[in-house]
């Protein structure tokens, strides 16, 4: 290597040092990726998004905000749907106390909402974890809370990105939704779980948080953010992760994806 070139490297060494030194340091980066697939009607996507708005105002989440060595989390909402299909409707921000609170839950109660088909977990979770590169905050934990009603059905295969999302040191929470009767993308009702436990989650201690009942809704959305804010780092995080024996088959969604998820949209 040439003494340029040295001069080079440590030169944008030190950038990207000064750079992480200017990062302002909170208790956690939390990713909100939120369902807006064309399964989720109207109903469902004005009930989860009041669900964010209720708990954003809420004492016990504000609380758990305040609660940490930088009384702070940065946050950012995402809504998702296709391979291709995510829009940030609130980039990252910092909430340390009730009137950023306040002020994140009205701008997202005043944003429009979108309805786009298809659903990629997938696609959802590898857009979100580049949400974290340059987004100018410093955590000791990175989170993913991605909600959904059904299996992956288009894009990536779901359990390689999950894989290396956590394995990128992110954590990744769940919200299964199931209101209606019915399948799920082949899954039945009580599956949805358990596909989102093996085939969705991951990292030192990640968790769902599922939902049945509307009128729970809002209560597991406010539960779910008290529990990823406060929880603590883990003591051991283990050096990658490990995958175990699926109870469920990963591909479901995909082998019993609609066909005219395939055509084109009008």
């Amino acid at each position: 290597m040439t003494r340029t070139a040295i001069v080079t490297a440590l030169l944008g060494l030190a950038l990207a040092a000064g750079a992480r030194a200017q990062d302002r340091p909170v208790d956690l980066e939390l990713v909100l990726a939120v369902d807006v697939s064309g399964s989720m009607d109207p109903d469902e996507k004005l009930l989860q998004r009041s669900g964010y708005v209720d708990a954003f105002r809420h004492s016990e989440v504000i609380g758990a905000v305040t609660s940490g060595e930088h009384r702070s989390i940065a946050v950012t909402y995402v809504e998702w749907a296709g391979p291709a299909a995510q829009s940030v409707v609130l980039p990252w921000r910092i909430i340390d106390g009730p009137e950023a609170a306040e002020a994140f839950a009205q701008d997202l109660a005043a944003a429009p909402t979108v309805r786009i088909r298809g659903t990629s977990i997938s696609g959802a979770l590898l857009f979100s974890s580049g949400l974290f590169e340059g987004n100018g905050f410093a955590a000791p934990r990175q989170v993913i809370d991605i909600s959904g009603d059904g299996p992956n059905n288009m894009g990536v295969p779901i359990v390689p990105v999950r894989d290396t999302v956590v394995e990128s040191g992110i954590v990744i929470n769940g919200l299964p939704i199931t209101l209606k009767s019915g399948g799920y993308g082949g899954l039945l009702p009580g599956e949805l779980d358990i596909y989102y436990e093996d085939c969705v989650i991951g990292g030192p201690g990640a968790f769902i948080v599922s939902v049945q009942d509307p009128a729970q809704l809002g209560q597991a959305i406010r539960r779910k953010l008290v529990l990823e804010i406060a929880t603590p780092l883990p003591r051991a995080v283990p050096a990658a992760f490990t995958a175990q024996a699926s109870r469920i088959d990963c591909m479901i969604g995909e082998k019993n994806r609609p066909y005219w998820l395939d055509e084109p949209e009008r």
